[in-house]
């Protein structure tokens, strides 16, 4: 008996010693189960990206949104606890979408190289989840005529702002904005690439069909179209923001429809007396590219400043910024506005989205101008909004205040679809993970990550009130730095 409590003194006091030894061994095949990595062909960052993307998405979806109806509070302050009454803007709630879409991008891509665990563990749920929160984004949805530049037609698109009763959204004038709906035909077409589900497609198109009838195609003097898509149907002044985000788009739906034979209307203003309105079918695949052309033309003739990024508008209404007609045989249309100067600030996204878009024109025509556009894009944007050293040394910091946290990760997505024809804009987004990584790892709290990754959380609790568009576009940015390691590796 002696013995064996002798024996069992030892055994307890060594338990600590055991236990340390048993965890160092262990410790590895324990992270590799817990972020379902099998082993084959991923790094060990390309998973870590992806599990802390979904670990944020998760966090977020549990915080932000209530209820079956996926009500989305703008703001959650994880030091006092609160969430805000006030609800998030359409655009707001599509950066929720984005997130998911680009975690399944990421899961479909671990499937494709032999890495299931992952895949199987959450691919079915993030459809679900997807499918659910394209279904609740009606509650934003609302139905007007708008008088455009070639027709007058009704149509159900979203608003600003969310409504109790899905459908009923107040979306004339300025309450609606061209942007808005962009940012959802990426993301449906996102979806439908990773579901084959044809009604995001049809969603896609019908949405595509509103913002292309907003662009601006009445003539000039030499009977070339003035071009330019505004921020909205109430407005005048055309963003680079309400341009640059349909290039890829447009890109994209030439690629589904480039070897069919499915037909469009077109809708145009005569050269020969540059009033009356005409309209022909054209070859969907054509059409589209065309107009991705078009766009981009326009936005960098007009909109692509001396300092090689972009300015967000063009501005400066003549005679005033109010909405002008015509009438022509008896029907009223928009007529155009004259913009004489490209004013305001710059904004990370609209440099962002027009590397996405040369890089997709690039891919679909080989014509090696895109190509030296998104990489004479890519080296100007790096070098205007990435200040190394500005809080941490060896690390960039990119503008945080206001919404340019979102802007950023816009820009991050151009950096990425570039790299596969500019190898240094894998510099760039290394300097995203530097800065996302010492964020999670200095200032997680409770699963949410600062709105400034460098500096952490605000010494006054009351002022850590954090956007819920941030929390996903960390996710979505951690979802693309997953892809780009699995790209590096090949």
């Amino acid at each position: 008996m002696k013995f064996l409590r002798k024996l069992q003194s030892i055994f307890i006091h060594a338990m600590p010693l055991l236990l340390f030894v048993q965890f160092c061994f262990l410790m590895p095949t324990y992270a590799t189960m817990r972020n379902g990595e099998d082993g084959n062909n991923v790094s060990d960052l390309q998973t870590q990206n992806l599990v802390r993307s979904i670990q944020l998405v998760d966090k977020s979806i549990a915080t932000y949104f209530s209820g079956d109806e996926m009500t989305m509070a703008r703001f959650y302050n994880p030091d006092t606890k609160e969430l805000s009454s006030e609800r998030g803007s359409v655009w707001m709630y599509t950066a929720s979408i984005e997130a998911v879409n680009a975690i399944l991008t990421s899961l479909k891509l671990q499937k494709e190289n032999d890495n299931v665990l992952l895949f199987n563990r959450h691919y079915k749920r993030y459809v679900d989840l997807l499918k659910k929160l394209f279904d609740n984004a009606d509650y934003y949805l609302g139905t007007f005529k708008l008088t455009s530049f070639t027709q007058e037609k009704e149509w159900a698109v979203y608003a600003v702002d969310r409504v109790r009763e899905k459908g009923k959204a107040n979306v004339t004038g300025i309450l609606n904005v061209y942007d808005d709906q962009m940012w959802l035909v990426r993301e449906l077409l996102d979806a439908y690439h990773l579901t084959n589900d044809q009604v995001f497609l049809e969603k896609a198109e019908y949405l595509t069909a509103y913002v292309l009838d907003g662009w601006d195609s009445t003539l000039d003097d030499k009977n070339k179209e003035h071009g330019g898509i505004p921020w909205g149907p109430g407005y005048v002044t055309k963003h680079a923001c309400s341009n640059g985000p349909m290039v890829s788009s447009l890109v994209w739906l030439h690629e589904i429809y480039k070897h069919k034979s499915d037909q469009i209307e077109h809708r145009y203003v005569d050269p020969k007396d540059k009033k009356t309105r005409r309209s022909k079918m054209l070859n969907k695949g054509d059409y589209y590219l065309s107009f991705a052309k078009k766009v981009y033309d326009w936005q960098k003739r007009y909109l692509l400043n001396n300092q090689g990024v972009y300015t967000d508008m063009m501005g400066d209404c003549f005679p005033d910024c109010t909405i002008a007609y015509e009438n022509v045989n008896g029907t009223r249309y928009r007529a155009n506005t004259l913009l004489k100067t490209a004013v305001g600030p710059l904004f990370s996204y609209n440099s962002g989205t027009m590397i996405s878009g040369a890089a997709d024109l690039y891919r679909v025509t080989k014509s090696k101008k895109y190509r030296e556009d998104a990489q004479s894009l890519s080296h100007a944007s790096f070098e205007y909004f990435a200040k190394l050293g500005k809080q941490i040394p060896a690390y960039y910091t990119y503008e945080s205040s206001g919404f340019n946290n979102w802007f950023n990760g816009i820009l991050l997505r151009g950096f990425f679809n570039i790299y596969p024809n500019y190898r240094k804009a894998g510099s760039y987004m290394e300097s995203f993970q530097k800065n996302l990584d010492y964020g999670y790892e200095h200032f997680l709290k409770d699963g949410f990550l600062p709105t400034d990754l460098l500096k952490g959380w605000d010494i006054d609790q009351n002022k850590n009130n954090l956007e819920g568009m941030f929390m996903f576009t960390y996710a979505a940015q951690y979802a693309i730095l997953s892809q780009y390691e699995l790209d590096k590796s090949k």
